[in-house]
């Protein structure tokens, strides 16, 4: 094993500096003096490849999300952004709360069915109160009854029927959203992304998609998001998207979360018309669905214990119940709405079409709705409002999915949820136009709420002491591939080497390891998958299986200490068993040591709880890149 795999400790890595345009912080250069090609003394001048991670949330919830602002967050666009760039703002429930150290960019990605509705009904705005059911919903609030306006409003959610059709009403508080992000956004320093979620929701089935804008506000004010009022087919949502940018010259891309509450849909066979996918299909797909948002709040995305039985790490947050409280699962629902099955399912698509219709990179986001991009297992403020500190021993009990229909076996309880996640880009400046750019290239990848550093190249001749060279990305970026590119058949008798190199999170645990997941189809046209381990902390030593023994635990209640782990893993990996004639998908997993999760934080503060027994009181963080594919040529 030790002829084709490496396992390295780094104690420290280093990243390429370069210039960037002129913006708050950055050093300004005058592209009349780049001359390409000419040999200059300092070797960054003329650098071009991105050299930087910049962290952020592309989802999250304000007040103007009706199932936000109608169920107790009274915070808005404002609070989010000024939270998000670092300032401490006071939750809904009346707790401070402040970020370690402020994100890069953000995405206030309110709900586009009816927008706005919880503030409209705060400041009695005329137009609702012109509407029948707007007076209804309005009257039941001020009369002190949110919750009957909220059922309400859910009765008209459910029938699939507006009850305000009211487009210049939702664009004047969509466009209240565009104003405070145009405010906040400030090139170099901090992004502020504009977008909404599309709310497919067919049968109770989880479709939802967030819809994030490249371009300003000149391009994105004055139109009215398209909802499920709208349809409920991706399809349809697609064909809006491109509406948009022919009439505007702009950019937008969606990103589809929540597969495991979507009973099959997800990733299905059959496109929602029920004709079969075909090539037109798939392209269309990939162009407007780029990414996939694999870990949040409602469950991480990544795979599934059934779908991947020989992978210790594979049970990670599951919610697989069912979808949003009307129909149980079923075991062949899940190969349709795990990342890791749909990845390899997407190669035997493009087997046999000619286009893969999976070929997604991965983030992640907070789905908060709160107004805080909190992600952090000891600073984590809840789904909703009434899961706030503050709210009571309750807030562990309180539903996230109802037993309104199927009882208990549904059910889901707020106790069960993830701080998770956030999204990583690679870029070379913090603006609209370069954050958008690395999603789109799919030079981004998510984690579980660390900011861990992790980038990975893939090429036919990285040599195993090349991971501790200085200059690692110029190499990689010169004869290889970064996360999300595509790699093309090699010498012959080559197989692809993968140089990955993870940094601890400066405010975080140390690593544990660093795996390979590698997704192909088998002679019998079957999508396969596989986990390697690449690099690892200590002195362990992978058994006749490939397996490695656990790092161990320095966890104590909420208290864990960095003696273990390494601060920073590289590792130079050969797939060992490649056949040239076989596609396949490499991404990247890595695992910190184990770490107390938020309820170990809760009760540290709050005193002992009365948790149920499946309550997780110790977890281990993880990071997923974007897949890197390979294809043979013809």
């Amino acid at each position: 094993m030790k002829s084709i795999l490496t396992s390295i400790s780094l104690s420290a890595l280093m990243t390429g500096a370069g210039f960037a345009q002129t913006y708050v912080g950055d050093v300004a250069v005058n592209p009349e003096d780049v001359q390409l090609g000419q040999k200059h003394f300092s070797p960054f001048v003329d650098q071009s490849f991105p050299n930087r991670v910049f962290w952020g949330d592309t989802h999250l919830h304000t007040s103007y999300s009706t199932d936000a602002g109608m169920l107790g967050n009274v915070l808005g666009p404002d609070e989010a952004f000024r939270f998000a760039r670092g300032e401490k703002v006071r939750g809904s429930l009346g707790e401070f709360a402040q970020l370690v150290r402020p994100l890069d960019f953000l995405v206030v990605a309110d709900h586009a069915e009816n927008l706005g509705l919880a503030p409209m009904i705060s400041e009695s705005n005329p137009q609702l109160l012109a509407n029948p059911w707007g007076r209804e919903v309005h009257r039941l609030v001020k009369a002190g009854d949110s919750l009957a306006a909220y059922v309400t409003w859910g009765e008209s959610m459910m029938a699939n029927k507006d009850p305000l059709d009211d487009d210049d009403l939702t664009r004047t508080f969509y466009n209240r959203i565009v104003e405070t992000a145009e405010h906040y956004n400030e090139p170099g320093v901090f992004t502020a992304l504009h977008g909404f979620e599309w709310t497919s929701s067919r049968d109770a089935n989880n479709l939802h998609r967030v819809v994030m804008f490249r371009d300003n506000a000149d391009k994105v004010a004055d139109i009215v998001p398209f909802s499920n009022y709208d349809s409920s087919d991706p399809e349809d949502l697609w064909d809006w998207m491109e509406s948009y940018e022919v009439r505007t010259g702009g950019r937008v891309m969606a990103f589809p979360h929540n597969g495991n509450l979507s009973n099959g849909l997800m990733f299905n066979d059959v496109r929602e018309n029920g004709e079969p996918i075909d090539a037109e299909y798939a392209e269309r797909r990939m162009r407007w669905e780029p990414l996939y948002e694999v870990t949040q709040i409602k469950g991480d995305g990544e795979t599934h214990p059934m779908l991947s039985p020989n992978d210790e790490f594979a049970d990670y947050y599951t919610w697989d119940r069912g979808n949003f409280g009307t129909e149980s699962k079923l075991p062949e629902m899940l190969p349709r709405e795990y990342a890791r099955t749909a990845l390899a399912r997407g190669l035997k698509y493009e087997q046999e079409i000619g286009v893969n219709p999976f070929k997604f990179g991965m983030i992640g986001a907070t789905d908060s709705h709160t107004s805080l991009a909190t992600a952090r297992e000891d600073n984590y403020f809840g789904k909703a409002a009434a899961g706030e500190p503050g709210s009571g021993e309750d807030r562990y009990d309180e539903f996230l999915i109802q037993p309104d229909f199927l009882g208990e076996e549904v059910a889901v309880r707020h106790y069960e949820t993830l701080a998770s996640g956030l999204a990583a880009a690679w870029a070379r400046e913090n603006t609209r136009e370069a954050i958008w750019d690395a999603f789109n290239r799919k030079e981004v990848y998510a984690t579980t709420g660390p900011r861990m550093t992790v980038r990975v190249f893939a090429g036919w001749d990285f040599e195993a002491d090349e991971v501790h060279r200085p200059n690692f990305a110029a190499e990689g970026y010169a004869r290889g591939v970064p996360m999300g590119g595509n790699l093309f058949s090699g010498p012959e008798g080559g197989a692809p080497k993968l140089m990955i190199r993870a940094l601890r999170d400066p405010d975080g645990a140390n690593l544990d390891r660093i795996q390979i997941i590698k997704g192909w189809v088998d002679t019998d046209g079957e999508p396969r998958t596989k986990v390697f381990n690449a690099a690892w902390a200590g002195e362990r030593e992978l058994d006749a299986a490939g397996n490695l023994p656990p790092v161990g635990s320095t966890v104590e209640g909420a208290k864990y200490t960095n003696t273990i782990g390494s601060a920073a893993l590289g590792g130079h990996w050969v797939d060992p068993e490649f056949d040239p004639a076989q596609r396949a998908y490499y991404y990247v997993r890595v695992l910190e040591i184990p770490t107390p999760s938020w309820l170990a934080y809760d009760e540290a503060y709050f005193g002992r709880l009365n948790l149920p027994e499946d309550a997780i009181m110790e977890q281990q963080e993880r990071a997923y890149t974007s897949p890197i594919w390979y294809s043979p040529q013809g």
